[in-house]
């Protein structure tokens, strides 16, 4: 229990300045990260070559969001024990590490798009599992996660809302009320009064307070704060029994909980990379190219690299692509748009990040299961890294499946925090979008990495 209240303090500390930043949880400096009774993992030190990016710039040039998920999801899969701002520490490095050396791979501090993809896959699934959503809890407008799985039940009224396990085990508590002159030490010491708590952790801070012990048989966890005489207290229960399951989730939660979100600042869209990455297909001789219409929106230069600048002559607002056009280019191999089985396991083909491979550029295959019907959009997991927006899906055989596009997607946090869920647009849907602007469909070849290329978007 140490170890949670340590980190879910952290997270609270973070919350408490950070949520307009819409950050989940904020990792604590090395000097104070190290939870209680957990023995430090040894640091793995690598000499950096000259001219390769160390693992902490590589982590350091992404976007807030994207390390905002990945220190989620290695939080998830028990990697990550601190708390999580989005913020590079060595902590977070050794983190990747140890997750690589888990699953076999080389230490590296950096995930290649396979890895980065199983990672979010497996932690995807554990947050499936206890049926993690966020939600608005109706009478205090307090963001909240909650694992519906596990406590399916809930009941509300004007002093908040309850959720309980079938049996009883779990509960979460969210309470509000109307107090004068209310104080976090006053909150505080009311709560250690309860019948039959003991509490072995406790910080009180001006703004907000976090408790932890035992209450006679279940241990529990309490974060509170105020906003004028408006008091709201999150408290959860669990039988000691469940701490392997319920503890991970307790953090989620603790991370998750914003007693008084900013709705102006929940309802504004994610800030635009000044300079975004997306992966284009060749689909013509000409130099007709389908990429994403929002990696490619806005942009005051589009360049190809290889074949230099690129003009966005169409877009398709309802499937979310867009069609560039290069020209004077030779010796294009446009693929062959043929109509792939999109109904297994599909092999995608595109182009990661270049801050997620050291600032390189090379094409890589990850693998996606479609989790629709695979008629029109449909839904891919786990999702493919940044950078692989616009790339071919394939099927079995290696034929052309259709597109897929990275969307905007939830990551439990403070506030709502854009990660990455993956669609796809099909074949049919493709080459409709293509016909209809004029483009002839005369590609032959079958090989996608020939017929793939960077997109890159330079916005003001």
């Amino acid at each position: 229990m140490r170890r949670l209240a340590t980190a879910t303090f952290i997270c609270a500390t973070a919350i408490a300045t950070c949520s307009a930043a819409q950050a989940q949880t904020a990792p604590a400096p090395s000097a104070q990260g190290q939870l209680p009774g957990v023995k430090p993992k040894p640091v793995a030190t690598q000499a950096v070559r000259p001219g390769v990016q160390a693992p902490a710039d590589t982590a350091n040039a992404m976007g807030q969001a994207e390390r905002l998920a990945l220190q989620s999801d290695l939080a998830w899969v028990g990697q990550y024990n601190g708390a999580i701002t989005g913020d590079v520490s060595e902590r977070m490095v050794n983190a990747i590490k140890e997750y690589q050396k888990l699953k076999g791979g080389k230490p590296t501090g950096v995930l290649n798009p396979q890895e980065r993809a199983v990672l979010a896959d497996t932690a995807r699934r554990k947050q499936e599992s206890v049926g993690w959503k966020i939600m608005t809890e109706s009478t205090s407008g307090a963001r909240v996660g909650i694992p519906t799985k596990l406590v399916p039940q809930q009941t509300s009224d004007g002093n908040g809302s309850k959720w309980t396990s079938p049996t009883g085990t779990v509960q979460v508590v969210l309470s509000r009320r109307k107090e004068a002159n209310p104080t976090t030490a006053a909150l505080a010491d009311r709560e250690k009064k309860e019948p039959g708590r003991t509490v072995d952790y406790s910080v009180v801070k001006p703004d907000f307070f976090v408790l932890s012990g035992l209450q006679n048989l279940k241990k529990f966890y309490i974060r509170g704060t105020f906003r004028g005489d408006e008091v709201r207290i999150l408290t959860i229960l669990y039988d000691q029994a469940t701490e392997n399951t319920v503890e991970p989730v307790v953090i989620a939660m603790s991370s998750a909980f914003n007693a008084f979100p900013p709705a102006a600042l929940a309802a504004q869209p994610a800030p635009r990379r000044k300079v975004d990455y997306g992966t284009g297909l060749i689909a013509s001789q000409d130099g007709a190219i389908i990429a994403d219409r929002e990696v490619t929106d806005g942009c005051v230069a589009i360049t190809i690299p290889g074949f230099g600048h690129a003009e966005r002559v169409a877009e398709d607002k309802e499937r979310g692509l867009a069609l560039l056009h290069i020209y004077g280019a030779r010796g294009l191999k446009p693929l062959m748009l043929s109509g792939g089985n999109a109904k297994s396991t599909l092999d995608i083909v595109g182009i990661a990040d270049p801050q997620s491979q050291g600032g390189g550029a090379g094409i890589s295959n990850v693998k996606a299961q479609l989790t629709g019907n695979g008629s029109g959009d449909t839904s891919l997991a786990p999702a493919p890294g940044l950078g692989f927006s616009g790339a071919a899906a394939l099927d079995g055989d290696g034929k052309f499946a259709g597109v897929v596009l990275l969307k905007p997607a939830m990551v439990a946090g403070a506030a709502a925090v854009p990660a990455a869920q993956a669609a796809l647009v099909s074949v049919e849907a493709t080459r409709a979008f293509l016909a209809s602007h004029g483009v002839k469909l005369d590609g032959s070849s079958l090989d996608a990495k020939a017929a793939t290329v960077r997109v890159i978007c330079v916005r003001k």
